[in-house]
């Protein structure tokens, strides 16, 4: 049979393993009227051409792009159907992206391409291109004049969409996405009004997450009430307000917060006299609460704000190996700030059965034993070590792991609060001690519990700093909450009595 013809376009194969990414744009064709065309981004870019010889092929270099002379538009309405197809394909994206590390960054928006209306070159690709570069710098213009019907602003989970320059409230700009969590959104936006930027948590349009915000907005209301000035160091409520069925709380805008910093600084402890300064910050701040009757709850260097990110990079060498150094960075102020009281409870009202972050999780919580204020100082005491050492002190997510870690790194469970914890689980007791192994713990539990150490393992040195520092944590890290030194005591310890100097 006589050979086929060939065709003038060649079919493209189907990207294996990759994600395809599309961009929309709109052009004028041919009879003036303007159409909306999809460029798919599924080839390699072209080969670097001198400006000359782009003029006779059509073809342009990275170094020459051709003028575009319609803005490019993103709405809402696009924003949101990426976001349902980013949902909808997660599992398909997932084998195609590398796995995450420990914790989430700022999630990237990626999605299939649809089948394309119609393939697009020249002047068309470079709109593509510059819309692209555009939404991925924040710096593009987001309008809803081009919608059709009606512009939905959430996603199917009820989180807002963040669109680059959207205008909240007739008042503020949206900038950027500062993070994401399960209450909603955090963002960074300039206020028109007076220029400054601010951060925005907008919450999720859930009836429960906005009535948990009613409650935060409370405590908020409060804290500024009773400390105008800001000497304790807790986060400021400016407004607040709603915004298309979401709550917006606008603050100030801070750095990254202490988590974040040991990430970035490849989990390197702190220097001994920059903790000490975060210690009298942190205990003075929940002090405060305590006496307006209040429990934080969730306190983890995730919820502690650097005021200023600023800091210098120091070469510090590495143990046990010679001529071997590596970076560190040293912060240059240890200015903070508390945040987030989305789970804030007053003494005298309902308390939830379980609260706190697993690491930070005090032993009466996981027991059932109720809590109160020794709480707040507990997740203290779990933060100052990991200030010390760069790690969290408990890395589990099972209740008797936990337990029995904590007998090790506190010591032998006091009897008194052995007998309340027995009466509660007596499936995790055995003779007044933790029964730890079961005939049905796994290898990696037995493996996790080895591996931890005591307190005074982890806090060594004989000088005077460390000696304190390990008086002060233990009494912070207590069994028992009613033995549990209270954050009014601790900020009298003699550990803040100390001059330490400054160290890498």
């Amino acid at each position: 049979m006589p050979t086929p013809p060939v065709t003038a376009t060649r079919k493209r194969k189907r990207a294996h393993q990759y994600t395809v990414s599309y961009s929309e744009v709109q052009e004028v064709d041919d009879s003036g009227r303007l159409r909306e065309v999809i460029v798919i981004d599924d080839s390699p870019p072209p080969p670097t051409l001198s400006p000359a010889t782009s003029a006779h092929t059509g073809k342009f270099s990275a170094s020459y792009q051709p003028p575009v002379y319609s803005a490019p538009i993103r709405t809402r309405a696009r924003a949101a159907a990426e976001a349902q197809a980013l949902s909808s394909s997660s599992a398909s994206i997932a084998a195609a992206v590398p796995a995450t590390k420990k914790r989430r960054k700022d999630p990237q928006e990626v999605v299939r391409a649809p089948p394309a209306k119609k393939p697009a070159t020249g002047a068309a690709a470079a709109q593509a291109l510059a819309q692209q570069s555009s939404w991925e710098t924040r710096s593009g213009g987001a309008s809803d004049e081009t919608s059709k019907g009606p512009v939905p602003c959430d996603d199917k989970e009820g989180h807002y969409i963040i669109v680059p320059d959207d205008i909240i409230a007739n008042r503020y700009r949206t900038v950027r996405l500062l993070g994401q969590g399960t209450f909603g959104k955090v963002v960074e936006a300039v206020d028109t009004h007076t220029k400054a930027r601010v951060a925005i948590k907008i919450i999720r349009a859930v009836p429960k997450y906005r009535d948990a915000s009613k409650m935060e907005i409370r405590v908020l209301k409060k804290l500024k009430e009773s400390d105008p000035l800001n000497r304790h160091k807790c986060i400021h409520l400016l407004s607040w307000f709603d915004h298309r069925n979401h709550i917006c709380l606008v603050s100030e805008l801070l750095g990254m917060c202490l988590y974040d910093f040991l990430k970035e600084n490849d989990f390197a402890p702190f220097p001994r006299h920059q903790i000490q300064s975060f210690a009298r910050q942190l205990l003075g701040s929940v002090a405060f609460l305590h006496d307006l009757h209040l429990i934080h709850t969730d306190l983890k260097p995730e919820n502690i704000l650097l005021v200023h990110n600023d800091f210098k990079s120091v070469r510090i060498p590495v143990p046990n190996k010679r001529s071997v150094a590596k970076e560190k960075r040293i912060l240059l102020s240890t200015d903070i700030r508390l945040i987030d009281f989305g789970s804030a409870t007053f003494e005298h009202e309902y308390h939830s059965s379980v609260v706190c972050t697993r690491h930070y999780r005090a032993p009466e919580i996981i027991l059932g034993l109720g809590w109160s204020y020794p709480c707040d100082v507990y997740s203290l005491g779990c933060i100052l070590v990991e200030f010390y050492t760069g790690i969290a002190l408990f890395q589990t997510h099972d209740n008797l792991d936990h337990l029995a870690m904590m007998e090790i790194v506190m010591g032998k469970v006091p009897d008194r609060f052995a007998r309340q914890g027995a009466r509660q689980h007596p499936e995790w007791f055995k003779d007044g001690r933790i029964d730890f192994p079961k005939p049905k713990t796994g290898r990696q539990s037995k493996k996790d519990v080895r591996a931890t150490k005591s307190l005074r393992d982890i806090i060594t040195g004989a000088d005077a700093i460390n000696r304190q520092f390990l008086d002060l944590v233990s009494k912070l890290l207590a069994w028992d909450p009613s033995q549990r030194i209270t954050v009014r005591d601790a900020l009298s310890h003699p550990y803040f009595a100390l001059s330490i100097p400054e160290e890498l």
